[in-house]
């Protein structure tokens, strides 16, 4: 059995094996991979050179701490450089010989990037080096924008919440664990997903890849019900603004990153617009674990004071999952029976797409959504 989490609330639901956990991956034939260079398999310690990864062996690099934005962007211009805010996924993939950075930029003092601004009109800007922990506090953003607020406190660890910054939560990269362990895949130089014949319980339902992992973002899911934007900063102080749609389009698609920011680019920010405060928000969420775990599934659930309606699942796709606008719509218009509640949440799954192991993922969806629509038409 496992749980899930609800902000107070628990729920019971059937678990698939979790034992896949501890498999020897190693040990089912499965490829390594790629090696690196020579120049780069010299530097390990002979493990690159037998195709195995060079796990824990950190490439050198170099640390500047700018203090001007012009001059972090200087340092990301180079070849090799990468932001870093609190590390608490950089830093991993550096011990994991995912990414080998040359420079680490701190982009955490940077003018505002700490910052949190709330306007009079009830719009708000948050700065990307704010901490996950500070999103989770901030009275004003727990009063008008309480979904992200409850994404933010039900992300991982409280150390890890005091150290992660919205920025890098959303561009961290995926936890699948053959992208994470070492297995040729499509996101590692491979053609392939291995999880699609192989250990997918806890990937993808939507979305048919190539990839089929999951992103692992709470406040990426509750940012694509509130409509946020997020404001990009790159080489030349050139700036773009992007939804959260367009951050991770075609994430799956994508075999070097989950996110559709260049090298030397930069989240300054994410704006969220006055039309998405207030009305009736909430963020579900379950896990395997009652806390401290990345999403089975979740969702964001919103009705805004003009009546629209969002509905945005986490957990079952390399990027946020909008339900399809036309089961919003007559979500929207209220006072639903039961039946009309089922054939609703039926539609909005309509196109998923489980692989052998995680077709439990549809029926915990479905359980959300239920709860979620019936509190939006008939209960606000």
């Amino acid at each position: 059995m496992m749980n899930g989490a609800h902000f107070g609330r628990s729920y019971r639901l059937h678990s698939p094996d979790q034992r896949a956990f501890n498999r020897p991956l190693w040990s089912a034939g499965l490829t390594p991979r790629a090696p690196r260079t020579p120049r780069e398999r010299a530097e390990g310690d002979g493990a690159a050179q037998r195709g195995q990864p060079t796990w824990g062996i950190v490439h050198p690099f170099t640390y500047a701490r700018p203090t001007s934005l012009d001059a972090a962007l200087a340092h990301l211009a180079r070849k090799g450089a990468a932001p870093v805010g609190g590390g608490t996924d950089l830093l991993v993939t550096m011990h994991e010989d995912i990414v080998r950075p040359d420079e680490l930029v701190d982009v955490l003092h940077l003018p505002g990037a700490r910052e949190i601004l709330v306007r009079a009109d009830g719009s708000a800007r948050i700065g990307g080096a704010v901490r996950i922990a500070e999103l989770a506090a901030h009275d004003v953003l727990r009063a008008r924008f309480p979904v992200l607020a409850q994404a933010a406190r039900s992300v991982g660890t409280p150390a890890l919440r005091n150290m992660g910054t919205l920025a890098g939560n959303l561009c961290q990269r995926t936890r699948c664990w053959y992208f994470r362990r070492g297995i040729l895949c499509f996101k590692s130089g491979g053609t392939e997903c291995p999880a699609r014949s192989g250990e997918g319980q806890y990937h993808a339902i939507f979305d048919g890849g190539p990839c089929r992992a999951v992103h692992p973002s709470d406040p990426a899911v509750a940012l694509a019900a509130l409509e946020a934007t997020v404001h990009i900063v790159g080489n030349g102080s050139a700036r773009r603004v992007l939804t959260i749609a367009a951050l991770f389009h075609s994430s799956a698609k994508n075999p070097s990153s989950e996110t559709t920011l260049a090298s030397d680019e930069l989240i300054e920010a994410v704006e969220l617009p006055a039309g998405s405060a207030g009305g009736t928000q909430r963020y579900r969420k379950l896990m395997q674990r009652g806390a401290w775990d990345f999403a089975l599934v979740s969702l964001a659930s919103l009705k805004r004071i003009n009546g629209d309606v969002r509905l945005v699942l986490g957990g079952v796709a390399l990027a946020p999952w909008r339900v399809n606008p036309s089961v919003e719509e007559d979500v929207a218009s209220g006072q639903l029976d039961s039946e009309s509640i089922d054939a609703l949440a039926d539609r909005a799954l309509y196109d998923a797409e489980p692989l052998a192991g995680n077709r439990y993922k549809v029926i915990q969806a479905r359980a959300l959504l239920l709860e979620a629509i019936d509190e939006l038409a008939n209960r606000t």
